[in-house]
């Protein structure tokens, strides 16, 4: 009796998951619809939902270009930044001077909202890819180096002798 409740509970969890995502979306939705037409913001700055799923639908094309350039600044952002989080974060552990050095410039950088820096970022590297790439860099660059400095720091010892007997 009772793997029968447990199978029947099992198979409402998909149905009761699928209903909550549609309320939510629906509440958010209207949240937005709301806030765009309480606040009167143009649509150039906020466009209410339906205008959005309008140009969705009536210009694919258009926004998949867009979304293709977003996604190449991105992966472009992450793989500079990973190659930076890896150098960084081997340096720190291998060479104690760097870390003292480098260190308390990572957790202060902290304190700095990364999006403040943007106007500068667009000032140095102009309008184009490279000011975007530069941020998506920056977000990813300086807590994954914190991060990965603390794992590379906190390796077990036997995980080591084996990566040394394997000659990794």
């Amino acid at each position: 009796m009772p793997e029968i409740i447990s199978r029947q509970s099992n198979q409402a969890k998909p149905t009761r998951r699928l209903l909550q995502l549609v309320i939510t979306t629906a509440g958010l939705l209207s949240l937005w619809q709301i806030i765009v037409t309480i606040s009167g913001t143009p649509a150039f700055i906020l466009p209410a939902p339906w205008q959005v799923i309008e140009i969705l639908l009536s210009q694919p094309v258009y926004l998949l270009q867009h979304a293709w350039v977003t996604l190449v600044e991105i992966l472009a952002g992450l793989a500079l930044g990973c190659v930076l989080v890896f150098f960084s974060a081997w340096t720190m552990t291998a060479f104690q001077g760097v870390r003292r050095w480098v260190f308390p410039v990572l957790v202060i950088s902290q304190a700095i909202p990364v999006f403040a820096l943007a106007p500068l970022l667009t000032l140095w590297f102009g309008y184009g890819m490279a000011s975007k790439i530069a941020m998506a860099t920056l977000i990813i660059y300086f807590p994954v180096t914190a991060a990965a400095f603390d794992g590379l720091r906190h390796t077990g010892r036997d995980w080591l002798d084996i990566a040394h007997t394997m000659q990794a």
